[in-house]
């Protein structure tokens, strides 16, 4: 029998922060400063600069020298907590991610007219959340973090004069930890319990795309990024000070594993130079969230009166499918200078059933602006600006076969991205 007062939620690697991300769910965009000026929107078309590498293989075919871009996003969020009640006492205080920082780099070499030989690190997917300690809905989770970095080595081949495809293993490193307080099981001993759990694993998938040019001012690309199946392991560990905790053997460490599947995801844009200053863009991303259907965490070693609820512990989520859509301009005010702006909207893939305080996350729509500066025909320096901002997203949990309690709260949330980026070519 399974003791429900322990079903704390346990979504190693999938609860993500609704303003942690410039992307929907727990994924990340921050993969090219050059395309977050113009919100993306052209990311599997453009082929502008060696971040083509995740934005599209296929477009290294577009660069005829070598290139090196580096660069990293920094992710400023804001969340307003409101109309917060629950079966608990704490505080709402909200701004629960901190400052968060997301590097890039990527390398790209012509081997000759066909063949291109490309190298990217990137972070696909991530997000840190971390509530006070005092957090009112603290029971149903009140620290996430998760981190994934990428290494794609990748080819493209030129077939003929209008098309390019290209393929790109992926090498990806995950770590994820998670952290929630624990109900009293017995309301005459109302200590409360830590749980934490962490684990990490890596995993193989791959990026193909292929990039078709109409005429030499017009093109469009399509950029799959498969899947990607990880088993965590790690460990649980319980702590406290509770007594009928103790007497249960609750407490103490557990080997842990969990398995994920990371969803994939179909980008399709379009990229016109209208004439040699314009230039417009328009995309869209199709992600399959729908794989995220429950999370469910495996622990060895547990015995005692611990061991039915601890063994084996799953999580609804049931998150569904996503669309999100693009469109931008980039304009030439000479040759040294380009400026650029977007406007980009992603759907949620949580459903207000589910939604707990670690995926507080609702539709969004964010807007960007960006600034090219070539003082030679070497170098390049991107700057970029995007504020995103979401519905009010609500929050209505209730623990009704165990000791959580409820906890129901409004979330309005926002954020900043900034972003700086230096290609160079030799």
């Amino acid at each position: 029998m399974k003791h429900a007062w322990f079903k704390t939620t346990l979504a190693l690697t999938i609860s993500a922060a609704a303003s942690n991300a410039l992307a929907g769910g727990f994924a990340l965009n921050e993969q090219s400063i050059s395309g977050m000026g113009s919100s993306y929107a052209g990311r599997s078309s453009s082929a502008d600069d060696a971040t083509t590498v995740f934005g599209n293989p296929a477009g290294m075919s577009r660069l005829k020298r070598q290139e090196v871009s580096v660069g990293a996003a920094a992710i400023v969020a804001k969340t307003d907590i409101k109309h917060a009640k629950g079966s608990s006492t704490g505080s709402n205080d909200g701004d629960m991610v901190p400052e968060t920082g997301v590097p890039m780099g990527y390398y790209v070499n012509p081997v000759n007219e066909q063949w291109t030989f490309g190298v990217g690190v990137y972070a696909p997917f991530g997000l840190i959340t971390d509530y006070e300690r005092g957090f009112q809905g603290r029971k149903f989770g009140d620290y996430s973090e998760v981190k994934v970095v990428t290494v794609q080595p990748t080819v493209s081949f030129r077939v003929n004069d209008q098309l390019s495809v290209g393929f790109g293993p992926t090498i990806n490193r995950i770590d994820g930890k998670l952290e929630s307080s624990l109900g009293s099981i017995n309301p005459l001993v109302p200590a409360e319990s830590r749980v934490k759990i962490k684990g990490d694993d890596t995993a193989l998938g791959y990026n193909i795309g292929v990039l078709y040019e109409f005429t030499p001012q017009t093109r469009a690309g399509v950029t799959y990024h498969s899947k990607v199946k990880y088993k965590l392991e790690g460990d649980t560990t319980v702590s406290g000070n509770n007594a009928v905790y103790s007497a249960i053997g609750a407490y103490g460490k557990y080997d842990a594993s969990l398995d994920l599947t990371t969803p994939e995801s179909v980008d399709a844009s379009f990229t016109h130079d209208i004439d040699d200053a314009w230039t417009i863009y328009a995309g869209s991303t199709w992600t399959r969230w729908s794989r995220l259907k429950e999370i469910t965490v495996e622990n060895e070693g547990v015995t005692g009166l611990a061991a039915g609820s601890l063994s084996s512990i799953t999580e609804e989520q049931n998150w569904h499918d996503t669309w999100g859509y693009a469109v931008g301009t980039a304009y030439k005010l000479n040759k040294e200078w380009t400026v650029r702006a977007g406007l980009a909207f992603d759907q949620s893939p949580t459903n207000n059933a589910d939604r707990s305080p670690r995926i507080p996350t609702g539709d969004r729509t964010a807007v960007s602006f960006g600034v090219g500066w070539n003082p030679t025909e070497d170098l390049t320096v991107d700057l970029a600006y995007s504020y995103l901002w979401e519905e009010d997203t609500k929050i209505d949990q209730v623990d009704t076969t165990g000791t959580k309690g409820s906890y129901s709260s409004t979330y309005e949330n926002s954020a900043h991205g900034f972003g700086t980026q230096v290609s160079y070519r030799f």
